[in-house]
């Protein structure tokens, strides 16, 4: 019987942390760096084991700024999420999902995540829109215009999309 668990970083134990940077590292095919991982922690992670305590699934919602039509807001961000691969497609994705969207619901003003192409059809199917606009990054010298990045995608966002969206900076990858 699995179970599912959410918890803000300052909970996990150092076990729990190096069990889902290892999931992590396992489902991305060690394509997952040291900045992914310092992007999702901070923030509330959900985290589905088996009976016997194995991590299956994890991912974790951050807090980060955005700022659209002159509106500083603040964004639920989802972060690592990962599952086992032996055991995708199996709904432990829609699990770790449901449970960061119910934060996000409960916290921000929406959500937003930055999909890889393996990723997105779990999101879209959950009701994920993709962004319609352009992005931007506020960065140390002003906005950046980020003209070739895949556009986000927003959960429970009435945005204009005539207005750009600007992130705020971050080490490694902005979105």
């Amino acid at each position: 019987m699995n179970t599912l668990r959410t918890a803000h970083t300052s909970a996990l134990t150092a076990a729990e942390l190096r069990a889902a940077r290892a999931l992590l590292d396992e489902a991305f095919d060690g394509d997952f760096s040291d900045q992914d991982w310092d992007h999702g922690l901070g923030g509330v992670h959900a985290l589905v084991h088996d009976g016997t305590g194995t991590l299956l699934a994890h991912g974790s919602v951050v807090q980060r700024r955005i700022l659209h039509n002159g509106r500083s807001l603040r964004v639920g961000y989802v972060e690592a999420v990962a599952v086992r691969p032996d055991l995708q497609r199996r709904g432990l994705g829609g699990q770790v999902m449901g449970a960061l969207e119910q934060v996000i619901d409960g916290a921000y003003a929406f959500g937003a995540l930055s999909a890889s192409s393996e990723g997105e059809g779990l999101y879209l199917a959950r009701g994920w829109a993709e962004w319609k606009g352009t992005v931007g990054a506020l960065g140390p010298q002003g906005p950046v215009p980020l003209p070739d990045e895949d556009p986000p995608l927003l959960w429970g966002a009435d945005l204009d999309p005539s207005y750009e969206l600007f992130f705020d900076w971050r080490d490694g990858d902005i979105l």
